[in-house]
């Protein structure tokens, strides 16, 4: 059994890895600035130019953004393997463009380069200059703008506004000339033929992906970009209510769907299996969010006169409170969510039941042991059950995803704080670093519900062996 488990384990690895490398790599590929959403609100208008470069500087350092992405990458010979360090998104990817146009890294890192410092002189400037903002603002367009046309126009632009303003020109007009000659070398300085030279750059264990993957099997989740606080602070709460949920939804499922399914088998064909049948299937084709709705709406309301459950949350008791007054506040919400996870996933599981039990009903050592005269309840309980479970623990592979990811459905109708609700709240805030978070962990949660479930193969039948065909 040891070895076994081992080789199962050292397959899944590398399923666990190939995620991480997806996730990751969706994460990289959302829209906007991680920095400038994780940044408080105090951080982005109500400080000094320089004071908010400095902490924008500190943030991407502490998440690891002025790193490269992964351990090596493969790219033309007119990439460099030091863009990571400029840590703003934008500009690094406006930068990727004009080497894209151009090819020439030397010549447009010289002219970003005085892009940069020409606006640390402007910072310094005195504000009563009348054109000294209008400089200002297009020189900073000058880091987004790729296309030659509106970086002529931005030049242009800036020569104008010296020209209306001479003790600015006196300031930096130099400095505007020589940025303006940078330009020019880019476009008479081209080598497009770098653009097609592969080159693979090596970055070794200080990346992106390894801080990424090392913080979040030590917990470390990132910030929220809409509370900004950290993620795992959220999902601490979030994950154990889902969990619970979820977990007394699957044991009553089980618990009646089992003997259920093992009882239509051996009642076949009979009113039993038939009044089942029909009331089950009835069930399963009902829609989860309608039978929610209609319990609130007939057992939630004084209007139909079945005011008997709460219509949403977890109750409203202190933390304070004693611990069963807390349970049973909790429990009495929780009836009708737990209710409507439960009643569909019966119908499933007592035919998946009921079919693999009239399968092995049929086989030869089962009329042999009833042709010894073997009691019937042992016939089904004994002999046949046991080796009927295999679709049951087939779909188990399912439970430990779904308990970690939740009922988007009902904790949303319920307003129940749990990884459901968190992932759709997520979703509408476009808070990233929660939604890969839980992408990740559901990930995990299905690979090892897929172990356990091949555990429970070779415990249910000591003659499943590992096969690496």
């Amino acid at each position: 059994m040891l070895q076994y488990i081992v080789k199962r384990i050292l397959i899944f690895l590398p399923t666990l890895l190939v995620i991480s490398f997806l996730a990751f790599g969706l994460s990289q590929c959302t829209p906007g600035d991680p920095v400038e959403e994780t940044m408080a609100v105090g951080e982005k208008g109500f400080i000094s130019r320089e004071a908010y470069d400095r902490n924008y500087r500190q943030l991407a350092h502490q998440m690891g953004l002025d790193r490269p992405v992964f351990y090596l990458s493969l790219s033309a010979l007119a990439y460099p393997d030091t863009l990571h360090r400029i840590v703003r998104k934008d500009q690094r990817e406006n930068l990727l463009k004009l080497i894209a146009h151009y090819g020439n890294w030397e010549q447009i890192s010289t002219y970003y380069n005085q892009i940069q410092e020409l606006d640390r002189q402007l910072t310094k400037l005195p504000d009563s200059l009348k054109m000294l903002n209008r400089v200002r603002s297009e020189l900073l367009l000058l880091n987004l703008n790729d296309k030659d046309r509106s970086i002529q126009t931005k030049l242009d632009s800036i020569d104008h506004f010296l020209q209306q303003d001479a003790l600015l020109n006196a300031r930096i007009g130099g400095e505007v000339d020589q940025l303006k000659r940078s330009y020019s070398q880019i476009k008479s300085q081209q080598t497009p033929w770098k653009l097609k030279v592969p080159v693979i750059h090596w970055y070794g264990l200080q990346n992106q992906y390894h801080f990424w993957i090392s913080n979040f099997l030590k917990g470390d989740f990132g910030v929220s970009y809409r509370d900004k606080q950290p993620v795992a602070n959220q999902l601490k709460t979030a994950i154990p209510l889902t969990l619970m949920i979820n977990g007394l939804a699957i044991f009553f499922a089980y618990l009646i769907a089992v003997p259920i399914g093992v009882y239509s088998a051996k009642y076949k064909d009979r009113a039993f299996d038939r009044i089942t049948l029909v009331l089950l299937f009835m069930l399963h084709s009902l829609p989860v969010f309608w039978i929610a709705t209609m319990l609130i709406a007939f057992f939630s309301t004084p209007e139909y006169g079945f005011d008997w459950f709460p219509t949403y949350g977890l109750g409203n008791l202190p933390d304070s409170a004693p611990f069963w007054q807390r349970f049973w506040e909790t429990a009495y919400h929780l009836v009708l969510p737990i209710f409507s996870l439960t009643y569909g996933a019966i119908a499933f599981l007592s035919r998946q039941m009921r079919g693999g039990l009239i399968n092995i009903l049929g086989l030869d050592y089962i009329r042999t042991a009833r042709a010894k005269g073997v009691n019937e309840h042992q016939v089904i309980w004994k002999h046949g059950f046991r080796n009927a479970l295999f679709p049951i623990i087939t779909l188990f592979a399912s439970v430990l995803p779904a308990a970690i990811s939740g009922s988007v459905v009902i904790e949303v109708i319920f307003s129940i704080p749990g990884m459901g609700k968190t992932t759709v709240d997520a979703i509408n805030a476009q808070d990233w670093p929660v939604i890969y978070t839980i992408l990740m962990i559901a990930s995990v949660m299905t690979v090892l519900g897929i172990l356990i479930a091949d555990l429970l193969y070779a415990l249910a039948d000591p003659r499943v062996k590992f096969n690496k065909q």
